[in-house]
């Protein structure tokens, strides 16, 4: 029932698509799987090689039981709507049998990624700058360039690959939903996403509507990680103060304006870190209101380091923990990306 419901979704909209594949294909591509670039609970990626020697990401999705689908065409549906540098493209899928996959047009190397020496620490601060910004024109674009507005929901390290410029690349659209171009406004059922990532209106809507204000959320957390090289995300939580290390953040730019990281080697990396982080700050606050449009976000990076100013704390405060937060952080550390019901 699933495959004929995917098939009924590709025979409407089958300009969607560029081109389909059988699964024999797709192992050719993969070399039968064997550089595997990402593992996640709703979905493996693959890096791969076309006949022309286009590099690709190959993904295979996890389909969960009943989702009918659902999850391979909100990707296919999302993905093949963008055409902008810092997006993905769809080269092609595969839908009939299990599992299905979608085909990215990407060099396959991720900002995080396991297997690879080359880390946050590695690259020139310059990089990192360049990085951020592109990935915040990428989100532009989803929210504000397409024909149909796209939320990403789900912007995170793991969903950012690299060419080899540098150039970043959002991946990953299997949470995201479409909007009319003239709406900013969203609902869902669930809240989705990656835990450390989750801005506090998608779990709970005591914080307000769901709008694109949540991707801004994610990116800078996204951000001060590139800027600090953790993850947002702990092996042992006793409180969800303890997964918001923005806060220890602002404490060190209170007390002295030491930030206090390393590889610092000019005073021009220190301007580029600093931005970094002040911009960060002042998009992580628990009311979606109060965040930056991510235009902004973007000029406030190309901006003058002078002109940006530390927030009062308030503003960066979590409320209380909540029964719906004490369930998005008790999910199984394998499947850290999550749908959980709203408040």
């Amino acid at each position: 029932m699933a495959d004929d419901h995917v098939e009924s979704f590709l025979k409407i909209n089958g300009f969607l698509v560029p081109q389909r594949y059988s699964y024999s294909r797709i192992k050719k591509v993969t070399n039968c799987f064997q550089d595997k670039v990402e593992k996640g609970g709703y979905g493996d990626v693959y890096k791969g090689k076309l006949l022309d020697g286009c590099l690709v990401a190959v993904k295979l999705l996890n389909e969960t039981k009943g989702s009918n689908g659902e999850e391979f065409i909100n990707e296919v549906a999302s993905i093949s709507r963008t055409s902008h540098v810092n997006t993905v493209s769809l080269v092609g899928v595969l839908f009939r049998g299990s599992p299905r996959s979608t085909y990215l047009r990407v060099d396959a190397k991720f900002i995080h990624n396991s297997k690879s020496q080359e880390t946050k620490d590695d690259l020139e601060w310059k990089i990192v700058h360049k990085i951020a910004i592109g990935v915040a024109r990428g989100l532009e674009y989803l929210h504000r360039g397409c024909t149909t507005r796209i939320f990403h929901f789900d912007i995170k390290p793991h969903n950012i690959l690299l060419d080899e410029d540098f150039c970043p690349q959002i991946f990953d659209f299997q949470f995201a939903k479409l909007c009319p171009k003239k709406e900013s406004i969203v609902s869902m059922l669930h809240a989705r996403g990656t835990i450390g990532y989750i801005a506090s209106e998608v779990f709970s809507r005591h914080f307000g509507r769901v709008s694109h204000r949540a991707d801004v959320y994610s990116y800078e957390m996204l951000v001060l990680e590139m800027v600090w090289g953790r993850e947002n995300i702990g092996q042992s939580v006793e409180d969800t103060s303890d997964l918001y290390f923005p806060h220890s953040i602002y404490k060190k730019l209170e007390c002295d304006g030491d930030i206090g990281l390393h590889g610092i080697e000019s005073g021009e990396d220190e301007k580029v870190a600093r931005k970094m982080i002040l911009v960060g700050l002042c998009c992580i606050q628990a009311n979606p209101s109060e965040r930056l449009a991510i235009n902004k976000v973007i000029k406030m990076l190309e901006g003058n380091l002078e002109s940006l100013q530390v927030l009062p704390e308030p503003f960066l405060s979590l409320p209380s923990r909540t029964p719906i937060a004490s369930s998005i952080i008790q999910i199984s550390e394998e499947n850290e990306s999550c749908e959980v019901e709203s408040m």
